[in-house]
């Protein structure tokens, strides 16, 4: 039988990881994890490549050392990975599969469109900048509530008024593009400048199976940012409750940004002969984008730093300013502002501290930079995920006031929910690099949870030569980070109560995205794994929440069958 479930690889608890594969500044720092948006038992937002039926072998001269084993890891699942590269030897040649679903060269021969092909991706980028001015005229012109035509207004005046909100109330303006761009050349400055550590990539067939070098430095770049920012307020050079009072200007400017940066890439990729997987379709090639892995300096990852810094970072620095405006405007700050505070916070930290477990991601390694990306991240989501933000800053806190023992418990929840979440994908990916030979040792910062490595872990193996991890949070249900991400997604509008809809935007979005990833993963995991999924199923039968102490009492609420 091929499939068996084991201790772990050796049968033996595994030494404590020593870390030869980066270098780090200053003194000394340990690893961790990261959490943005979960996806196929991730951090981000989509899947590894399947494993390897029918595939490319590459073969790689190691030499003086063990082999590196970043470069390859299809279809992990719950942290499993291709086990056969904790080899030794000094000298040794290794083959890295890639799987033939992936396609490396400069023509796109899958056949496959996605988003519903040009005309799908055509809608989209006109309607996701229209949705998100319809949301912020709602939020600051009608009270928080859906603007419709008033009584005998018709349809005609009724757009040619949101049309002039948008030309007066969001002109792109001076003030706003300096805003916008201050902050993110200065962010690119300290991703390049301030300390951090160096971490390598997976190899990349496009490049000789070359490993690209990432440095990643943003939890210096977060709390630096943060200790500027506040000096800027209180010394009265930069109030932050601006970026709330010029809102409209600022997300003029970073849509129009998000599209001349798309366009910028697109054209300069061709140009340099950098373009990869095209399609011969203008508009899905500049929706996907045409180059993987462009660079500034040879440094600054432009995939990682849109991904991490500027989405998160600005949604943080919306929310402290909401609370520097309420403190001058009352004399105080809703507690309901600051568990919006701690929310974003936790969240932009935790992307932070685990800025180098997206490396090996689906989004770094195989996914071009394109408009999807570059759009998403300077504007989608940091302008339309923070109209809780919103909303607390537009309103007197008597219209959204709870009971305090409500925001109290809600903040013992996250705390708690955090606890699982950060622990649950710490436990994956510390596993991930371990079982894959890559000597990475635990980071401690801020904030470090013991639980977060599992010695000598419970193991489900594959027929594919794949480790299924089957311990820890794993071992008690299979999705219960994507329970700890629902719960976040729906406090951010709770907090906000149920009068305007805007609020929820974000929660209702993100949970109906976190069920059809969940049953997407499990039909991609049952489908690749086979028998030793249905193992893996039956020894832990729930999905979101254990909910009971048996683990092989049936669960079919949690549970899709």
């Amino acid at each position: 039988m091929s499939e068996r479930m084991t201790r772990s690889r050796t049968g033996k608890t595994p030494s404590k990881p020593s870390n030869p594969g980066f270098v780090e500044t200053p003194g000394r720092r340990k690893y961790s994890r990261k959490s943005v948006i979960p996806d196929d038992d991730a951090l981000e937002s989509t899947p590894v490549p399947e494993p390897t039926r029918g595939a490319i072998a590459f073969d790689l001269k190691q030499e003086n050392g063990p082999a590196k084993a970043n470069g390859h890891s299809n279809g992990l699942t719950n942290g499993h990975t291709n086990g056969d590269a904790n080899g030794s030897a000094k000298t040794r040649d290794r083959k890295i599969s890639v799987s033939k679903h992936e396609n490396w060269g400069p023509r796109d021969i899958s056949g496959e469109r996605e988003f519903g092909g040009s005309f799908g991706m055509s809608a989209m980028m006109i309607g996701f900048p229209a949705l998100m001015y319809y949301m912020w005229i709602g939020s600051y012109f009608y009270d928080g509530k859906f603007p419709t035509p008033t009584d005998g207004q018709t349809y005609g005046e009724f757009f040619q008024h949101m049309w002039n909100l948008v030309k007066t109330e969001a002109y792109p303006n001076a003030r706003a593009w300096k805003i916008y761009w201050v902050f993110g050349l200065t962010q690119m400055a300290f991703y390049m400048l301030l300390p951090g550590v160096y971490r390598k990539g997976k190899p990349l067939p496009n490049l000789g199976m070359k490993q690209l070098d990432y440095y990643c430095s943003a939890m210096w770049s977060f709390y630096t940012s943060i200790v500027i920012g506040v000096v800027l307020h209180v010394t009265g050079i930069f109030k932050l409750y601006t970026f709330v009072e010029q809102f409209g200007h600022i997300m003029s400017v970073a849509i129009i940004s998000g599209f001349l940066c798309s366009a910028i890439a697109y054209v300069s990729a061709i140009v340099r002969g950098k373009a990869i997987r095209m399609t011969g379709w203008p508009i899905y090639d500049f929706f996907l984008g045409a180059e993987l892995n462009p660079r500034l300096f040879g440094i600054l990852d432009f995939k990682m730093f849109l991904e991490v810094r500027i989405p998160w970072f600005i949604m943080f620095f919306l929310t402290l300013g909401t609370c520097f405006k309420q403190y001058e405007e009352y004399g105080y700050v809703s507690i309901e502002a600051l568990f919006v505070l701690f929310a974003h916070w936790s969240y932009a930290n935790a992307c932070a501290k685990g800025e180098h477990l997206i490396i090996t991601t689906w989004d770094m390694y195989y996914e071009k930079l394109g408009f999807m990306l570059i759009f998403w991240n300077m504007a989608g989501v940091p302008l339309s995920y923070c109209h809780c933000t919103l909303y607390i800053a537009n309103h007197h806190p008597s219209e959204y006031q709870w009971p305090v023992w409500v925001p109290i418990l809600l903040t013992v929840g996250y705390m708690i929910s955090y606890y699982i979440w950060d622990t649950t994908n710490s436990q994956k990916n510390q596993f991930r690099l371990e079982e894959r030979g890559d000597p990475v040792a635990e980071r401690t910062t801020f904030p470090y949870f013991r639980y977060g490595r599992i010695a000598n872990p419970r193991t489900i193996q594959t027929k594919q030569g794949n480790k299924i991890l089957a311990d820890g949070w794993y071992g008690k249900a299979r999705k219960i980070h994507y329970t700890c991400d629902v719960y976040f997604a729906v406090t951010w509008g709770l907090i906000t109560g149920f009068k305007s809809p805007f609020p929820w935007f974000y929660s209702v979005f993100f949970v109906g995205m976190i069920i059809h990833r969940a049953k997407r993963d499990i039909e991609k995991c049952r489908k690749n794994y086979g028998e030793a999924w249905t193992e893996y199923e039956k020894l832990v039968p729930y999905l979101f929440i254990p909910v009971s102490r048996s683990p092989y009492e049936p669960c079919t609420w949690f549970s899709f069958p």
